[in-house]
Protein backbone atom coordinates (compact mmCIF):
# COMPACT_ATOMS: atom_id res chain seq x y z
CA UNK A 1 0.00 0.00 0.00
CA UNK A 2 1.40 3.41 -0.96
CA UNK A 3 1.95 6.11 1.67
CA UNK A 4 -0.71 8.33 0.04
CA UNK A 5 -3.32 5.55 0.20
CA UNK A 6 -2.43 4.69 3.82
CA UNK A 7 -2.84 8.37 4.80
CA UNK A 8 -6.30 8.50 3.17
CA UNK A 9 -7.46 5.40 5.04
CA UNK A 10 -6.23 6.88 8.33
CA UNK A 11 -8.13 10.16 7.80
CA UNK A 12 -11.40 8.34 7.01
CA UNK A 13 -11.03 6.06 10.02
CA UNK A 14 -10.34 8.97 12.36
CA UNK A 15 -13.40 10.90 11.11
CA UNK A 16 -15.61 7.83 11.49
CA UNK A 17 -14.40 7.27 15.07
CA UNK A 18 -15.03 10.93 15.99
CA UNK A 19 -18.60 10.73 14.67
CA UNK A 20 -19.22 7.57 16.66
CA UNK A 21 -17.98 9.20 19.89
CA UNK A 22 -20.14 12.34 19.75
CA UNK A 23 -22.78 12.37 22.56
CA UNK A 24 -26.44 12.44 21.70
CA UNK A 25 -28.00 15.90 21.87
CA UNK A 26 -31.30 16.67 23.61
CA UNK A 27 -34.38 16.96 21.48
CA UNK A 28 -34.68 20.37 19.89
CA UNK A 29 -37.73 22.51 20.33
CA UNK A 30 -38.94 25.45 18.24
CA UNK A 31 -36.20 27.25 16.28
CA UNK A 32 -33.74 24.51 17.19
CA UNK A 33 -33.67 25.37 20.92
CA UNK A 34 -33.08 22.56 23.35
CA UNK A 35 -35.99 21.81 25.66
CA UNK A 36 -35.95 20.09 29.03
CA UNK A 37 -38.67 17.82 30.29
CA UNK A 38 -40.89 19.28 32.99
CA UNK A 39 -40.10 17.65 36.34
CA UNK A 40 -42.70 15.40 37.95
CA UNK A 41 -43.13 17.74 40.94
CA UNK A 42 -43.74 20.77 38.72
CA UNK A 43 -46.13 18.83 36.50
CA UNK A 44 -48.08 17.75 39.59
CA UNK A 45 -48.64 21.38 40.61
CA UNK A 46 -49.61 22.28 37.03
CA UNK A 47 -52.21 19.51 37.04
CA UNK A 48 -53.53 20.37 40.51
CA UNK A 49 -53.99 24.05 39.65
CA UNK A 50 -55.35 23.32 36.20
CA UNK A 51 -52.82 25.63 34.54
CA UNK A 52 -52.88 25.75 30.75
CA UNK A 53 -50.31 28.42 29.85
CA UNK A 54 -47.13 26.99 31.41
CA UNK A 55 -44.12 27.04 29.10
CA UNK A 56 -42.73 23.75 27.85
CA UNK A 57 -40.02 22.32 30.08
CA UNK A 58 -40.81 24.53 33.09
CA UNK A 59 -38.56 23.59 35.99
CA UNK A 60 -40.28 25.74 38.61
CA UNK A 61 -43.84 26.87 39.10
CA UNK A 62 -45.52 29.78 40.85
CA UNK A 63 -48.67 28.98 42.80
CA UNK A 64 -51.74 31.16 43.27
CA UNK A 65 -51.02 31.33 47.01
CA UNK A 66 -47.57 32.76 46.32
CA UNK A 67 -49.02 35.43 44.04
CA UNK A 68 -51.62 36.46 46.61
CA UNK A 69 -48.96 36.59 49.33
CA UNK A 70 -46.77 38.84 47.17
CA UNK A 71 -49.67 41.19 46.44
CA UNK A 72 -50.62 41.40 50.13
CA UNK A 73 -47.01 42.06 51.08
CA UNK A 74 -46.82 44.97 48.62
CA UNK A 75 -49.94 46.56 50.10
CA UNK A 76 -48.68 46.11 53.66
CA UNK A 77 -45.29 47.61 52.75
CA UNK A 78 -46.91 50.69 51.21
CA UNK A 79 -48.77 51.39 54.45
CA UNK A 80 -45.71 50.71 56.62
CA UNK A 81 -43.52 53.23 54.74
CA UNK A 82 -45.91 56.08 55.60
CA UNK A 83 -46.32 54.86 59.17
CA UNK A 84 -42.56 54.83 59.72
CA UNK A 85 -42.36 58.38 58.38
CA UNK A 86 -44.97 59.56 60.89
CA UNK A 87 -43.24 57.75 63.76
CA UNK A 88 -39.83 59.19 62.91
CA UNK A 89 -38.47 55.83 61.76
CA UNK A 90 -36.11 55.03 58.89
CA UNK A 91 -38.79 55.03 56.23
CA UNK A 92 -36.28 55.58 53.42
CA UNK A 93 -34.15 52.62 54.47
CA UNK A 94 -37.24 50.44 54.74
CA UNK A 95 -38.43 51.56 51.30
CA UNK A 96 -35.05 50.59 49.82
CA UNK A 97 -35.37 47.20 51.49
CA UNK A 98 -38.83 46.73 49.98
CA UNK A 99 -37.53 47.58 46.52
CA UNK A 100 -34.77 44.97 46.93
CA UNK A 101 -37.09 42.26 48.22
CA UNK A 102 -40.32 42.89 46.31
CA UNK A 103 -38.82 44.03 43.00
CA UNK A 104 -36.23 42.50 40.69
CA UNK A 105 -33.88 45.52 40.59
CA UNK A 106 -30.98 43.66 42.25
CA UNK A 107 -31.27 40.66 39.92
CA UNK A 108 -32.28 41.95 36.49
CA UNK A 109 -34.55 44.26 34.56
CA UNK A 110 -37.66 45.94 35.93
CA UNK A 111 -40.25 48.04 34.06
CA UNK A 112 -41.81 50.47 36.55
CA UNK A 113 -44.61 52.82 35.48
CA UNK A 114 -46.13 54.42 38.59
CA UNK A 115 -49.52 56.11 38.76
CA UNK A 116 -48.56 59.77 39.19
CA UNK A 117 -45.69 60.10 36.73
CA UNK A 118 -45.51 61.93 33.43
CA UNK A 119 -43.24 63.34 30.74
CA UNK A 120 -39.79 61.87 30.38
CA UNK A 121 -40.05 60.35 33.87
CA UNK A 122 -43.19 58.33 33.19
CA UNK A 123 -41.25 55.08 32.90
CA UNK A 124 -38.56 54.09 35.41
CA UNK A 125 -36.14 51.19 34.99
CA UNK A 126 -33.89 51.51 38.04
CA UNK A 127 -34.22 51.44 41.83
CA UNK A 128 -33.34 55.11 42.14
CA UNK A 129 -36.37 56.14 40.11
CA UNK A 130 -38.68 53.80 41.99
CA UNK A 131 -37.41 54.97 45.38
CA UNK A 132 -37.95 58.61 44.39
CA UNK A 133 -41.56 57.85 43.53
CA UNK A 134 -42.33 56.18 46.86
CA UNK A 135 -40.48 58.53 49.25
CA UNK A 136 -39.46 61.61 47.25
CA UNK A 137 -36.43 63.71 48.19
CA UNK A 138 -34.46 63.10 44.99
CA UNK A 139 -33.45 66.26 43.07
CA UNK A 140 -33.31 64.22 39.87
CA UNK A 141 -37.05 63.58 40.28
CA UNK A 142 -38.36 67.00 41.42
CA UNK A 143 -42.00 66.10 40.73
CA UNK A 144 -41.98 63.14 43.11
CA UNK A 145 -43.32 64.07 46.54
CA UNK A 146 -43.37 60.56 47.97
CA UNK A 147 -46.50 58.61 47.10
CA UNK A 148 -46.15 56.34 50.15
CA UNK A 149 -45.79 59.20 52.62
CA UNK A 150 -49.40 60.47 52.62
CA UNK A 151 -49.67 58.33 54.85
CA UNK A 152 -52.06 55.58 53.85
CA UNK A 153 -53.74 53.72 56.69
CA UNK A 154 -54.78 50.71 54.63
CA UNK A 155 -54.27 49.16 51.21
CA UNK A 156 -55.93 46.19 49.59
CA UNK A 157 -55.74 44.55 46.18
CA UNK A 158 -58.49 42.96 44.12
CA UNK A 159 -57.68 40.96 41.00
CA UNK A 160 -60.21 41.00 38.18
CA UNK A 161 -62.83 38.33 37.77
CA UNK A 162 -63.83 35.48 40.04
CA UNK A 163 -61.41 33.46 42.19
CA UNK A 164 -58.05 33.40 40.35
CA UNK A 165 -59.29 34.56 36.96
CA UNK A 166 -57.14 37.67 37.22
CA UNK A 167 -53.91 35.68 37.53
CA UNK A 168 -52.02 34.03 34.68
CA UNK A 169 -49.20 31.61 35.54
CA UNK A 170 -46.58 30.60 32.98
CA UNK A 171 -44.19 28.64 35.18
CA UNK A 172 -41.64 30.95 36.81
CA UNK A 173 -43.60 34.02 35.68
CA UNK A 174 -47.08 35.18 36.78
CA UNK A 175 -49.19 38.14 35.63
CA UNK A 176 -51.93 39.83 37.65
CA UNK A 177 -54.40 42.53 36.68
CA UNK A 178 -56.88 44.33 38.89
CA UNK A 179 -57.07 47.22 41.32
CA UNK A 180 -55.47 48.46 44.53
CA UNK A 181 -57.60 50.57 46.87
CA UNK A 182 -55.75 52.75 49.37
CA UNK A 183 -57.30 54.69 52.23
CA UNK A 184 -56.02 57.93 53.74
CA UNK A 185 -56.32 59.13 57.34
CA UNK A 186 -59.35 61.15 56.27
CA UNK A 187 -61.13 57.92 55.38
CA UNK A 188 -61.21 58.69 51.66
CA UNK A 189 -60.36 55.90 49.22
CA UNK A 190 -58.28 56.12 46.08
CA UNK A 191 -58.45 53.24 43.60
CA UNK A 192 -55.72 52.63 41.03
CA UNK A 193 -55.67 50.07 38.25
CA UNK A 194 -52.70 47.77 38.57
CA UNK A 195 -50.85 45.23 36.45
CA UNK A 196 -47.99 43.30 38.03
CA UNK A 197 -45.71 40.69 36.51
CA UNK A 198 -43.87 38.49 39.03
CA UNK A 199 -40.83 36.32 38.40
CA UNK A 200 -39.74 33.53 40.73
CA UNK A 201 -36.03 33.71 41.51
CA UNK A 202 -33.60 30.87 42.12
CA UNK A 203 -34.11 31.46 45.84
CA UNK A 204 -37.82 30.73 45.44
CA UNK A 205 -38.95 34.33 46.08
CA UNK A 206 -41.36 36.23 43.84
CA UNK A 207 -40.20 39.63 42.63
CA UNK A 208 -41.92 42.21 40.46
CA UNK A 209 -40.43 42.66 36.97
CA UNK A 210 -43.26 44.82 35.58
CA UNK A 211 -45.32 47.35 37.56
CA UNK A 212 -47.93 49.37 35.67
CA UNK A 213 -50.53 51.46 37.45
CA UNK A 214 -52.94 54.19 36.42
CA UNK A 215 -55.97 56.09 37.64
CA UNK A 216 -59.31 54.88 36.21
CA UNK A 217 -60.49 56.70 33.11
CA UNK A 218 -63.65 58.79 33.50
CA UNK A 219 -65.23 60.03 30.25
CA UNK A 220 -66.54 63.56 30.17
CA UNK A 221 -70.24 63.88 30.81
CA UNK A 222 -71.92 65.96 28.10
Amino acid sequence: MTKRLMLGVLVVATAFTACQQQPATPAAGPAGKETAKTSADVQKVIDELGLVYVEEGAQTIITYDEVHAAERAWCDALVKIGKLKEEGGDYRGYAEQVLSEAYNFDYGKVFFKPTLAYGNQTFRTDKKGALAYFVGGDPDYPNDKGFALKPWVSAKYDNLGEKNEGIQIYGSVAITMGTVTITGKDGKDVMVEKTWVFKKGKDGKLRIIVHKSALPFSPEVK
